[in-house]
C-alpha cells in the first residue's frame, strides 16, 4: 500500500513537471531579453498576460468535471492536452525569435491553453485519488513538481539557450513533455474515491462555489497570502540585470539555486503541515513572508544588495518562503473542493491566486518604476503585514485540523 501511494505521488509529480517546464522557460527568458532591450518594468510585468489562459481556465473546468467519471476519462484529457502542448512547442521551435516574435507569443498562448486544460484534469484526478488527510503530501508533490519545472525551465534551459539556441533546444522540451506522461499511462494503482453526489458539474457551479458559507474570507485569504512575496519574485530577474548579472549567472542563481530551495522547502512543508496542522502552518508561513519582504528592503536600502552572499541569501529566502506558501495554499484549497466539482473548485481557487499575483506584480512593478526598488519592497512589507494579520484570525470553511467538522456541503442542485 505504501509503495502504491509513493508511485501515485510520483505520477502526479511528473505531470506537474511536464506542464511547468516549457511555461517556466518562456516566462524566464522573455523578461530577460526584454530588459536587455531596455523595456520598462511595467512592460515586462505585462508579459504575464501570456499566462492569461491560466487565469481563464475556470471557464472550461466544469466541462472536464462533467465528462470525467473514470480513470480513463481523466487520462484521455491529460494525454490529449499534453500532445497538443508538445506539438505547439515543436512549431515554436521552428520560428525565429527576432522576426516572428508576435506569432511566437500567439502560439505560446495556445500552448498555455493546452497546459491549463491538463492542469484542470490533473488536479481533479489528484483530488479524487487521495484521502483528504494525504492532501498535504499530494500538494507538496504539486509544489515540488512546479518548482522542479521552474528549475529546469528557468535554470538549466536558460543556460542551454545561450549555448545551443532556440531551435535546437525546444524540440527536446517537447519530447520531455511527452515522456512525462509515461508514469500515468503505466500506473495501474490509481483508484477514484466514490462520489456520494452523482449530479454532474454545470457552468452554474462556478457561481455556486461563491455562495458557500464562509467562502468570502477564504477568497480573501487566497488573494492576500502570496502578495508579500509575489512582487519581489516578479522583479527579481530584472533586478539581477540591473545589478550587472548576465543571463547565465541569473539562470544559475535564480533558476537553479532559487528553485532548488523552493523544491526542498515544498517537500519540508508537506511534512510540516501534517505534523503541526494547517492553521499553525498558515500563521508561521505568513510571518516568514513578512520577514522576507523586510529582508529585501533592508539589504537594498543598506547597499548590501551588491554583496553576492546577501543576494544569494535573499534568493533562498524568497524562493523557500514561496515554496512553503504554495504548498499550504494548495492544501487549504484542495480541502474544500466539492464532490463532482473537484476540477472546477480547485481551479477557481488557484485562478484567484494567479489573478492576485498578476495584479500585485503589475502594481509593484509600477511602484518600482516610480519610487525605485525601495518603494517596491516597502509596499511588499505592507501587503505582507496585512496578510499576516488576516491569516491570524482566518478559519477556512473546512479544516482537517478539526476532523469533527463536516465537509462543506455541495451547494449544487441535482439535475
Amino acid at each position: 500500500m505504501k509503495i502504491d501511494k509513493s508511485y501515485n505521488l510520483f505520477t502526479f509529480f511528473t505531470l506537474y513537471i511536464a506542464q511547468s517546464i516549457p511555461m517556466s522557460f518562456f516566462s524566464s527568458v522573455l523578461p530577460i531579453l526584454m530588459r536587455q532591450g531596455d523595456y520598462s518594468l511595467v512592460a515586462i510585468a505585462l508579459l504575464k498576460l501570456i499566462k492569461l489562459p491560466w487565469i481563464m481556465k475556470f471557464l472550461w473546468s466544469p466541462i472536464i468535471d462533467r465528462k470525467c467519471d473514470s480513470i480513463n476519462d481523466y487520462k484521455r484529457w491529460i494525454l490529449g492536452s499534453e500532445i497538443v502542448y508538445a506539438l505547439l512547442i515543436f512549431v515554436v521551435a521552428m520560428l525565429n525569435l527576432q522576426t516572428n516574435f508576435t506569432l511566437i507569443i500567439g502560439l505560446i498562448l495556445l500552448a498555455f491553453i493546452s497546459s491549463a486544460t491538463q492542469d484542470i484534469a490533473t488536479d481533479a484526478l489528484a483530488a479524487r485519488s487521495f484521502e483528504r488527510r494525504d492532501n498535504s503530501l499530494l500538494n507538496s508533490m504539486q509544489s515540488m513538481g512546479s518548482f522542479t519545472g521552474s528549475m529546469v525551465g528557468g535554470g538549466f534551459l536558460l543556460l542551454l539557450f545561450q549555448q545551443i539556441g532556440w531551435g535546437k533546444m525546444l524540440p527536446w522540451v517537447a519530447i520531455f513533455v511527452l515522456l512525462a506522461l509515461v508514469p500515468l499511462q503505466l500506473n495501474i494503482n490509481l483508484r477514484l474515491r466514490e462520489r456520494q453526489n452523482k449530479s454532474k458539474a454545470r457552468p452554474q457551479d462556478m457561481y455556486l462555489f461563491f455562495k458557500q458559507k464562509g467562502i468570502g474570507k477564504h477568497v480573501l485569504f487566497l488573494f492576500l497570502f502570496y502578495s508579500g512575496v509575489i512582487g519581489i519574485l516578479s522583479i527579481l530577474r530584472p533586478l539581477m540585470v540591473d545589478l550587472g548579472y548576465d543571463m547565465k549567472e541569473i539562470g544559475a542563481m535564480i533558476g537553479v539555486f532559487g528553485t532548488a530551495t523552493g523544491i526542498f522547502c515544498s517537500f519540508l512543508s508537506g511534512l510540516f503541515i501534517r505534523k503541526i496542522g494547517r492553521e499553525k502552518s498558515r500563521r508561521i508561513i505568513s510571518l516568514l513572508i513578512v520577514a522576507t519582504a523586510s529582508y529585501f528592503l533592508w539589504v537594498h536600502a543598506s547597499g548590501n544588495v551588491h554583496s553576492l552572499v546577501a543576494i544569494m541569501a535573499g534568493i533562498a529566502l524568497v524562493w523557500g518562503t514561496y515554496g512553503m506558501a504554495s504548498t499550504i495554499v494548495y492544501t487549504t484549497s484542495m480541502d474544500i473542493v466539492r464532490e463532482g466539482r473537484e476540477g472546477t473548485d480547485f481551479t477557481m481557487q488557484i485562478v484567484i491566486t494567479h489573478l492576485s499575483s498578476m495584479i500585485v506584480a503589475i502594481i509593484c512593478s509600477r511602484i518600482g518604476d516610480i519610487f525605485g526598488y525601495d518603494g517596491l519592497f516597502a509596499l511588499e512589507i505592507s501587503l505582507a503585514v496585512i496578510s499576516f494579520v488576516f491569516v491570524w484570525f482566518y478559519r477556512p470553511p473546512f479544516s482537517m485540523d478539526k476532523p469533527e467538522m463536516e465537509q462543506i456541503p455541495n451547494t449544487s442542485h441535482n439535475e
